[in-house]
This record gives structure tokens, sequence and C-alpha cells, in this order.
């Protein structure tokens, strides 16, 4: 069998399943909120995870009000943006945050949404 890949055979891969299932990616999708506003499936890595629940637990806010402000901020950027990837700020429990959203494939060619920090990959 030819291989014509030029890096040759993959070694490893770590799919979005996987990362879903270890906790390295929380599906925001699970939530009717982020449902309705959008189309796509909706991840964020841990470390949002851990901003967002603080701000549940410790400045009484909730996590539709929170997941619908994120969208919202993030839509308003979609139209400054022409790349997979756009930069937004958001207030989330006290403070003002960055994040990043980026949409590519997914574990299939579908595309996906994934919320993180602007220092993540």
């Amino acid at each position: 069998m030819e291989n014509n890949n030029p890096f040759g055979d993959t070694i490893y891969s770590y799919t979005r399943a996987q990362a879903i299932s270890d906790g390295v990616l929380v599906d925001l999708s699970q939530f009717a909120v982020i449902r309705e506003h959008w189309k796509i499936n909706l991840c964020c890595t841990d470390t949002v995870w851990s901003i967002i629940h603080a701000a549940v637990h410790n400045d009484g806010k909730d996590y539709e009000g929170i997941l619908h402000d994120l969208s919202h901020m993030a839509k308003l950027a979609i139209g400054t943006n022409d790349g997979a990837t756009l930069l937004f700020q958001c207030i989330v429990g006290t403070g003002l945050r960055s994040f990043k959203l980026h949409c590519g494939p997914g574990d299939t060619a579908v595309p996906v949404l994934t919320l993180m920090l602007p220092n993540e990959d």
C-alpha cells in the first residue's frame, strides 16, 4: 500500500471526543443557551470552564447568563474578523477577560468551535 502523506503515517492522534472525555475540553452545547446562539458544536478549554465555574460559585452569576454574554460578545467580534480565529473580551464574574474563539474541523470534517484563552491552542 502506497502512503501519499508526505509526512508519513500518523503515529498518534488525540481526538476532540477524547479531550471531552478526559475533561480537557468541556462541551458547552449541553446548554440550551449555546444551542440557541450557535448552529455548530461549541466546546471550551478546562481553563475557560474554571473561569466560568468560579464566576458562578464565587460571584453569584449563572451559567446561562455567562454563556449568553460570551456568545453575544463573540458574535459582535465576528463582524471585525476575517479569519478562523477571533479575539474578543467579555466580563465574566467581576472582571474583563480576553478570549479566543476558533472555528475548524472536529474529529471529522464538520466544523466545530472552541473557546479558549488567547495563549491556548
